[in-house]
Parts: structure tokens; C-alpha cells; sequence
């Protein structure tokens, strides 16, 4: 049940005015930073088709395997500030070396160039993101969260809508490398404003600001011994398989449709463009509102009930295509569109909201292995498995019907994991994930 005290569910509450601006900013400033640079990558997607994402996925797991004990070790030795400095150091020192290997492309052949960005891009992604998250997650309480996640959430969908906008404006004028420089730039100042957001509240001047500790394995371990971090480490999968099924169609669809690259990034733009209107509106109206009157299990399982019914209407009218703004669409777009809108603008907020309630390790340890290692786990899975399917000769139909009891059981895990949140610290405790 909702905490009590929920007076004030639109407006931010004295002295946390400041924080949420900052971490809206800061949220404003990663998203945008990867959307400059994440038109490439769908580009190469959209290329290929979706036959050739299980290689993309492979990589980019493994990558994500290498990385996550790195991450295990600066979380376990390092203060929250100089644990930003380090991760986030890291991403913008590659993302300036790849400026000269861009400028190489030709030399280095398009697609090796291509496939290496992919993977950087989808590891880059996922763990600034869920750094950031766990950050919200220290700074601010599950009261707070409530209100204000899906306020923080607002900044990064503008962030996702200036993104592409700054890439369609500068790479005519400027070209592909030096977009990279942009990024760089902004993920600098995302740097800075979170550094700045995580001491203005009284929930962050008082808990501990120093290391963690414990073991550099403390998030795989805690997938298997403490109940909540493996329920969200299914939710993580059981959704994932939706919004990744879609994208692999959608991938499809495009590949068929769109022969030119510039038509391809053009129809990915325009996808990005309706999915983050959406989820501001989203955020703005029903998430806020759900969240405080009726609890982060509704943020959980109202979406896989969307999901469920998206992928319903798919199998029933999945060849009807037509015609937006000079641009073919399908069903299948369509629900690309409303699954990510619902999954970044009502699911994710309650998703990280859910942290709050439990103790720091989880909150950085536990929650960076499941939305990295797990979520590409996920996606290598998913795609593996379509493609297996399709050989089996296994009709897209049965296949549907398959994702939408997967998206059923999500949000059953969903309801679970709102549930065991509350029981997380001392799971922990027992289980010796907390050192």
C-alpha cells in the first residue's frame, strides 16, 4: 500500500525543489547525450534486419560480463562521488577515442566499425543509466520517489527528443566524429549536475557517503539467494522479451521498407520522436498519480496488461499497414511505440522507485547487474530464440502468443518484487550478500 502523506502529488515539496531541478537537468543531459549518437546505431540495425542482432547481443553481453566485475570492485572501494568520476570518466574517454576511428571509417571498414559501435553504444547506455538511477535511488526516499521519479523521468524524455534533433541539425554541418565530441560533452555536464543533485537533499547528507563494500560478485550472488533482486531480475526478462520482439520486427519492417539508410534513420527518428511525447504524457498524468494513490506494483503490472493486450492486437490485425506523415507503419510499429512509451514513461520509474526501499549494496551492486548483465542477457535470448523459431518454421502467430504470456508473468514478478522490497535488507542480511 501507498505510503501515507501523500498530500501534493503534482508539486515537488519545500527543499526538494533544488535536488529535483538538478536531477532533472543531469537526466536531461545523459539522454540527450546518448541520443545524439544512437541514430547510428539503430541505422546498423535497421540494415541488417534482425538476423543479425543475436551476433550484436552476443557482443554486447559479453562486454557487459567483462565490465560488471570492474563496476563490482569501484562500487565496493569507492565514495559515491569519486564512483561517478570513474564510470562516468570511463565512457567519455571512449567516446573520444572513437573521434579518430570515425574519421578513419574507410580504412576501417563500415560494418567492423559499425558492429564494435553497437555493442559500445548498448553497454554505454545501460550502465550510465542505471548508475544514475542508483544515485536517485540513494539521494531520495520511497516517498519521494513516488512524486518525483517520474518528474526526473520528464528531463530525460526531453533529453531524448533534443538528442536526435541536435544529430538531424549538426551532421550535415559537422559530420559523424565530431557528434561524438557533443556527447562527450554533455555526458561531462550530466557529471557535474548529478554530482551536485546527490548533496542537496537531507536523505543524501545523511547516509553513507563512503564505500560500500563487500564482495565484487555481491550483485550475481544476489540474483539467486535474496527474493526481490530475483523477481525484478525476471520482470527484467519476462519485459524485456516484449520491447526486444519488437524491435527485432520493427527491424524487419524497416529493412523491407526502407532500402536507403537516410530513409531508415529517418522512419528510427520519427519512432524515437512518438515514443517520447508519449511517455512525457505518461509521466505527466498517469504515472505520478498511479504510483502515489495505488503503489509501485501498479506501475509494475499495469504496463504488462498494455503489453499483453498490444501483442493480442498483433496477432489479430498485424498485417494492416498505412500511411503517417509520407512514412509507411504497421501494427507492429505501433506497438514498438506504445511498449518502450510505457516501459520508460510508468514501468521504469516504479522499477527504480523500488530501490529506495532497500539497503546500498542492492541498491548499486544488485540493480547494476540486472539492468546490464540481465537485460542483455535478455535481449541475446530473445533474439536468439526468434531466430531459432523461424527455422523451426514456428509461426509468427504462436510466437506472439508466447510473448504475450511472458508479458503476463511479468507482471505477476512485478507485483511479487513490490511486494519482497519491503523484506529486501533482511534477505540480505541472511543470505551474506551484505558484507
Amino acid at each position: 500500500m501507498p505510503e501515507a502523506n501523500e498530500q501534493g502529488i503534482w508539486v515537488a515539496r519545500p527543499g526538494e525543489g533544488r535536488a529535483l531541478a538538478l536531477a532533472a537537468a543531469a537526466f536531461f543531459c545523459l539522454l540527450t547525450a546518448y541520443y545524439v549518437i544512437r541514430p547510428v546505431r539503430d541505422q546498423l540495425a535497421g540494415a541488417t534486419g534482425s538476423v543479425a542482432l543475436p551476433l550484436f547481443y552476443a557482443g554486447t553481453f559479453i562486454a557487459t560480463l567483462a565490465i560488471a566485475p570492474l563496476f563490482g570492485w569501484l562500487t565496493a572501494r569507492l565514495p559515491r562521488r569519486a564512483l561517478l568520476a570513474w564510470s562516468y570518466g570511463f565512457f567519455i574517454a571512449c567516446l573520444l577515442a572513437f573521434i579518430p576511428l570515425f574519421a578513419q571509417q574507410a580504412a576501417i571498414g563500415a560494418r567492423t566499425l559499425g558492429v564494435a559501435f553497437f555493442i559500445w553504444v548498448s553497454v554505454f547506455n545501460l550502465f550510465v543509466v542505471s548508475l544514475f538511477w542508483s544515485v536517485m535511488a540513494d539521494v531520495f526516499d520511497s516517498v519521494q520517489a513516488r512524486r518525483l521519479f517520474p518528474l526526473i523521468g520528464i528531463g530525460g524524455a526531453i533529453g531524448a527528443l533534443v538528442g536526435p534533433t541536435l544529430t538531424s541539425l549538426l551532421v550535415l554541418r559537422i559530420g559523424v566524429a565530431p557528434l561524438l565530441g557533443v556527447s562527450a560533452a554533455l555526458l561531462c555536464a550530466a557529471l557535474v549536475l548529478l554530482w551536485l543533485a546527490s548533496a542537496r537533499t537531507s536523505r543524501a547528507l545523511s547516509d553513507e557517503n563512503g564505500p560500500i563494500g563487500g564482495s565484487v560478485l555481491a550483485g550475481l550472488r544476489a540474483v539467486f539467494s535474496i527474493p526481490f533482486v530475483r523477481d525484478m531480475a525476471l520482470l527484467m526478462l519476462l519485459s524485456d522479451g516484449v520491447g526486444t520482439l519488437a524491435y527485432a520486427l520493427v527491424a524487419d519492417f524497416a529493412k523491407a521498407h526502407y532500402a536507403d539508410a537516410v530513409l531508415r534513420t529517418a522512419f528510427y527518428g520519427h519512432v524515437d520522436l512518438a515514443v517520447n511525447i508519449l511517455q512525457i504524457l505518461l509521466q505527466v498524468s498517469l504515472t505520478r498519480w498511479m504510483l502515489v494513490r495505488l503503489g509501485y506494483a501498479a506501475g509494475l503490472v499495469v504496463p504488462a496488461a498494455v503489453n499483453v493486450a498490444l501483442l493480442i492486437a498483433v496477432f489479430a490485425f498485424g498485417a494492416i499497414q498505412f500511411g503517417v506523415l509520407g512514412f509507411t507503419v504497421s501494427v507492429v510499429t505501433l506497438m514498438l511505440v506504445v511498449t518502450r512509451s510505457f516501459a520508460y514513461g510508468v514501468t521504469k520509474p516504479a522499477y527504480d522507485g523500488l530501490y529506495t526501499r532497500v539497503n546500498r549494496e542492492i541498491r548499486y551492486k544488485g540493480k547494476n547487474f540486472v539492468d546490464t548483465a540481465v537485460w542483455r542477457f535478455g535481449d541475446l535470448g530473445v533474439t536468439s530464440g526468434l531466430n531459432l523459431l523461424r527455422a523451426a518454421s514456428v509461426d509468427l502467430g504462436t510466437i506472439i502468443l508466447v510473448s504475450a504470456t511472458a508479458a503476463g508473468c511479468a507482471g505477476w514478478f512485478g507485483w511479487r518484487a513490490a511486494r519482497e522490497s519491503r523484506l529486501a535488507n533482511g534477505a540480505a542480511t541472511k543470505s551474506g550478500a551484505v558484507v
